[in-house]
C-alpha cells in the first residue's frame, strides 16, 4: 500500500463515521505499513490526567507506551500534551533529554523513535508514536508521512470530544431545567403556605439557601417532597 492509498482509506472511514478505536487502530497499521523506518506503531490518548494506548501494532510499542505513562513523561507523553513532534535518532547514542527512556528502548531492539502530536483546537489530547527496530532510520519523509496520518487520528479524536460536548451540554440543559421545574413547585407550595406571592417565596428560599449553605434546587426538591407527601414543609 502506497501512502496516497493510506491516506484515502483514513478520509474515506472518517467520512463513515467509524468508531474511534477503530480509526486509531487502522492509523497505527497504516503508519506501520507506509511510513519509512515505522516497524512498530501506537496511538496514546490523553484523558484528563491519564494516558492510555487506545491502539497498537504489537506488544513492545504498548510496553515501551506505558512505561512512560507509569513515570509521567517520555516522548510520546510529551508529543501528546505539547502536540510537537519529537524524535529520537538513535537510542544507542543516547537522549539529553530522555536518557532513561532511550537506554529502555535500545535494550528492547528499538534504533529510533518518533512520536508526533495530535493536537485538536485549544489542545493537544494524544500522540501516534512509531518504532524503528534497526532498519531505516526516521527521516524527514518519515516525518511528513506521519503528520499527515496524525492528523487524521486527530480529526477523529476532534469529533469524537464534539460529539461528547454535545452530549454534555445537552445532559447539562436537562438538568438545568428539571431543577427549574422543581424550584417553581416549591415556589407554589411556599406561596400557599406563607401566603405570599411567588417573587416573594423565591426570595425566602433563596435566603435559606445562603443561610443553610444549600443547594436551591436540592432545598426546593425537599419541599416539593414534604408536601407530596403531607408532611410539614418547614415553612
Amino acid at each position: 500500500m502506497t501512502v496516497d492509498d493510506a491516506y484515502a482509506e483514513l478520509g474515506a472511514i472518517l467520512l463513515d463515521r467509524t468508531p474511534l478505536t477503530a480509526v486509531m487502530q487502522r492509523v497505527a497499521d497504516l503508519a506501520r505499513q507506509t511510513v519509512p523506518g515505522a516497524d512498530e506503531a501506537s496511538v496514546t490518548v490523553v484523558e484528563g490526567k491519564r494516558a492510555r494506548s487506545v491502539a497498537f501494532t504489537g506488544s513492545l510499542a504498548v510496553q515501551l507506551d506505558e512505561r512512560q505513562y507509569a513515570v509521567g513523561f517520555g516522548p510520546c507523553m510529551d508529543a501528546a500534551l505539547s502536540g510537537q513532534v519529537i524524535r529520537i535518532d538513535d537510542t544507542a547514542a543516547g537522549s539529553e533529554a530522555y536518557p532513561g527512556y532511550s537506554e529502555v528502548a535500545r535494550r528492547a531492539g528499538v534504533r529510533s523513535t518518533l512520536s508526533i502530536g495530535l493536537a485538536v483546537p485549544h489542545r493537544a489530547v494524544g500522540a501516534l508514536n512509531l518504532y524503528d527496530l534497526g532498519g531505516e532510520a526516521f527521516d524527514a519523509t518519515s516525518v511528513d508521512a506521519a503528520q499527515v496520518l496524525a492528523g487524521h487520528a486527530a480529526i477523529a479524536l476532534a469529533n469524537s470530544l464534539a460529539v461528547e460536548s454535545t452530549r454534555e451540554l445537552a445532559e447539562q440543559l436537562q438538568r438545568a431545567m428539571a431543577s427549574r421545574a422543581v424550584i417553581e413547585q416549591a415556589k407554589g407550595v411556599i406561596s400557599a403556605v406563607r401566603g405570599v406571592d411567588p417573587e416573594q417565596a423565591f426570595t425566602l428560599l433563596s435566603r435559606r439557601s445562603q443561610d443553610t449553605n444549600r443547594k436551591l434546587a436540592e432545598l426546593a426538591g425537599e419541599v416539593v417532597r414534604s408536601a407530596g407527601e403531607g408532611r410539614d414543609t418547614g415553612w
